[in-house]
């Protein structure tokens, strides 16, 4: 009896709300389990690069078009891609961070040569900071490296994970919008 009294999309709320939690904890324990949580994460891309390889090569022999040969190979570069990290996780781990510390170091030059090009638009700063703080993220990868390898992606997918659960269960909480409370200063306003 009491659903029919709770408000129009309740359950989305609750589905929201749960799931946002679970995120938490999911994150709280990527983050205090970084080395497993790290594993866990080359083992899931080693997957992702496999069953794209098949996919890639199931694909070239649907079609037959031309570069076949070169779909085959990229099909083939995918799967043995994904069968080293799978079967060589501490070396998936450690390529792994190299690589996202090459990205940040990327990203963070290519941030402050954006930034130094937009200098004619206000609030510019910004992007340089975000540039200069992503370049020293980077750097800070490599310079650690190798010893940073075991705990990094887990902990950084584990403080992704926390944070989304931390704004899914946030937003979940916003309060519902009452049309009839938002008329009556309107409706006072009128009357005077």
């Amino acid at each position: 009896m009491t659903a029919a009294t709770e408000p129009k999309g309740s359950n989305k709320f609750h589905a929201s709300f749960w799931s946002g939690l679970l995120l938490i904890v999911f994150g709280v324990i990527g983050i205090a389990a970084p080395t497993f949580s790290s594993l866990v994460v080359e083992t899931w891309i080693s997957l992702i690069l496999f069953s794209s390889g098949v996919t890639k090569i199931v694909y070239a022999f649907q079609t037959r078009e031309e570069g076949f040969i070169w779909k085959l190979l990229i099909g083939a570069l995918y799967i043995a891609t994904g069968a080293s990290l799978f079967f060589q996780p501490l070396t998936g781990v450690l390529t792994l961070t190299l690589l996202l510390g090459s990205f940040l170091l990327t990203e963070g030059a290519f941030n402050i040569i954006l930034a130094f090009r937009l200098k004619s638009q206000p609030n510019w700063t910004w992007i340089l900071v975000d540039g200069l703080v992503t370049l020293g993220l980077g750097a800070l990868v490599w310079l650690q490296f190798p010893s940073d390898a075991p705990w990094l992606l887990g902990t950084l997918v584990g403080a992704s994970i926390l944070f989304s659960g931390i704004s899914r269960s946030l937003l979940a909480l916003k309060p519902p919008t009452n049309t009839t409370a938002s008329n009556q200063p309107d409706q006072a306003a009128s009357a005077s």
